[in-house]
């Protein structure tokens, strides 16, 4: 038995190895969990987008995915310190204070038993103790019978000695008969400690530690169980990660990201148009043929073949010097300084009239007025950018613009919020002057005004900077529909040869055009032609439209839309009086027409 009980101690103690064995390697897989999640936490930052709040980089399909991505997968990653954390609290934590619980246990039983085991070794040894005292007093009691045997037995002896023999008998019986029953109540006692030593002490402490040891492997199955539902309660969350990330891998949209594209640098400039055929064998076939030209009609050809030369030509200035008005056509004096001897001309350029062409040539006015503002934007590419935007295209003007006055209205309308503020703090202070100075306000309250004043002429200029726009950019819609209907340009007039004339005169075919200063033709277009609508909605909530720029309206009227929402949340639209205004985009239902919409 007292070797069992050094077996239950040698196992108790590897089951609390065993406990502290597998709470390190929950302690290692948290680490892993923990490095895991910071891991892939980095890997988000490190290929999130740093854009700073100017930064308009176009939001393609593509990249708005790949962002989504990188969201789910930080969702991700904090699922996986879900677990860990779980794991620490539920499992690692748990273990820990059982082992320690367990220890304390199990020191505490094995005390138990070493100390049954104590006691019981006490009584074996007063049992043996009396056992050997009666032992010993029985044998000195025989040789106190053999003594008086033998001295009453002699003859010699005195009756004296005799006496005190029989004495020291009785003396030796008598001790012997209490060391007896000495012996046999310690015995009675010992057999009574042993058998509730081996038949209640020992077996209840065997089925303490018995208990213990159950619970020890209880503990370690709910730890188990714990370690995979700490995994398992996070998996719903994973699988929605992933399912966002199919998601986000299905909304790429290539045609949009085409659009994109489109929209992002387009710049509303007109295609060139077709080179004309310029024929320098005509001088030489009429020479020819005809021996002489008459004056009228060499200043007529001349006149055309330097047009000419000088309308096709400009279409070449496209990163050269801006175009100047163009001189007075050349005399044909000027152009003819020989003769052959029947008596007819032929063109010999002198230096002067050379140069003279070669100028007009490089200074002569385009066909195309869009490449103006295209050099323009070219050339403030590489300087300090225009208040007025008109470095760029049409179009990049538009959105930058719009752009501008959103963020004006937006701190207008912080402006007009601080100065509500101030003027309620105002009276509150005149009501209750304990409470403050109200004369301390007006400096703040006048600055606020100011700043109110300011915004509303920048918010006045750059409206009108966006409507020259926008009158310049149907304006070249209509002169480009005109263009294909007619096959003409917009800065001069096709002759039926091919050559270029400013004279109406010469105009065949087409209607006629408007006529404006040639430098100042699409840099001073207005048009104050409303916008045309695009669609109609309906109002799904009423708007009180109390800031400026706002239109009012009220619940179920219909209005018409004239332009559409950029983004910001507001929408222009025009009532059927004609007052135009923003209103909230999530406050309407928008219809669009799509021939309009096209339009």
């Amino acid at each position: 038995l007292k070797d069992q009980f050094d077996n239950l101690d040698k196992h108790t103690q590897w089951g609390i190895d065993f406990l502290e064995k597998y709470a390190k390697f929950v302690k290692e897989r948290i680490e892993i969990e923990q490095n895991y999640a910071k891991q892939l936490r980095n890997l988000v930052k490190k290929y999130c987008p740093k854009r700073s709040p100017k930064d308009e980089e176009p939001r393609f399909t593509s990249c708005i995915a790949f962002f989504n991505i990188l969201n789910e997968l930080n969702d991700y990653a904090g699922q996986r310190e879900v677990v860990a954390e779980e794991m620490g609290h539920r499992v690692y934590g748990e273990l820990m204070r059982y082992s320690h619980d367990l220890k304390t246990e199990r020191k505490m039983h094995l005390q138990e038993g070493r100390k049954a085991q104590q006691y019981l070794d006490m009584c074996w040894k007063q049992m043996d103790n009396s056992k050997k005292k009666f032992e010993r007093e029985c044998r000195e009691a025989e040789k106190a019978q053999q003594s008086y045997e033998r001295l009453d037995n002699d003859t010699n002896a005195t009756k004296a000695d005799v006496e005190k023999a029989k004495q020291q008998l009785n003396l030796r019986t008598h001790m012997a008969d209490e060391n007896k029953n000495e012996y046999a109540a310690q015995l009675q006692n010992f057999n009574g400690e042993q058998h509730k030593h081996y038949y209640i002490v020992i077996p209840q402490i065997y089925k303490q530690l018995q208990e213990m040891d159950e619970r020890r492997t209880i503990k370690l199955s709910e730890c188990y169980k714990g370690f995979a539902d700490s995994e398992r309660k996070v998996i719903p969350i994973i699988s929605k990660c992933l399912e966002g990330m199919i998601l986000a891998a299905k909304s790429v949209d290539e045609h949009r990201d085409s659009q994109l594209v489109i929209d992002c640098f387009k710049s509303g400039f007109e295609p060139p148009g077709d080179f004309p055929f310029e024929d320098y064998s005509q001088n030489i076939y009429r020479t020819i043929s005809d021996g002489t030209i008459s004056t009228p009609k060499q200043e007529g050809m001349r006149i055309d073949a330097k047009t000419t030369v000088s309308k096709a030509k400009g279409k070449l200035w496209l990163f050269g010097k801006k175009p100047k008005p163009q001189s007075p056509p050349l005399t044909p004096t000027s152009l003819y300084t020989s003769s052959t001897p029947n008596g007819s001309q032929y063109p010999i350029f002198s230096i002067e009239p050379v140069h003279y062409c070669m100028s007009d040539i490089k200074t002569g006015k385009p066909r195309i007025p869009s490449f103006r503002s295209l050099k323009r934007g070219y050339f403030c590419l590489q300087g300090p950018a225009l208040e007025d935007f008109s470095h760029l295209p049409p179009e990049q003007r538009r959105k930058k613009l719009q752009q501008r006055i959103d963020e004006l209205n937006r701190e207008l309308q912080k402006e007009t919020d601080q100065k509500d503020a101030l003027i309620k703090m105002k009276d509150v202070y005149e009501k209750n002057p304990q409470m403050g100075d109200p004369s301390s306000l007006q400096p703040k309250l006048t600055e606020t005004m100011s700043n109110m004043d300011r915004l509303r002429m920048e918010i006045h200029k750059n409206e009108a900077w966006l409507s020259e726009v926008e009158g310049k950019v149907a304006a070249r819609s209509d002169r480009r529909h005109s263009s294909d209907i007619n096959h003409l340009v917009t800065q001069g007039r096709e002759s039926p040869e091919g050559s270029y004339t400013d004279d109406a005169n010469q105009e065949v075919r087409g209607p006629p055009q408007q006529h404006a200063h040639p430098s100042e033709f699409d840099d001073e277009f207005e048009d104050d032609d409303p916008l045309p609508a695009i669609g109609h909605c309906k109002a799904i909530y009423p708007f009180d439209g109390h800031n400026e720029g706002t239109l009012a309206m009220k619940e179920g009227e219909i209005l018409y839309i004239i332009e559409e929402d950029k983004g910001d949340g507001w929408t222009r639209a025009r009532r059927h009086n004609g007052e135009e205004g923003y209103v909230p985009t999530s406050y309407i239902d928008v219809t669009l027409e799509k021939n309009s919409k096209g339009a």
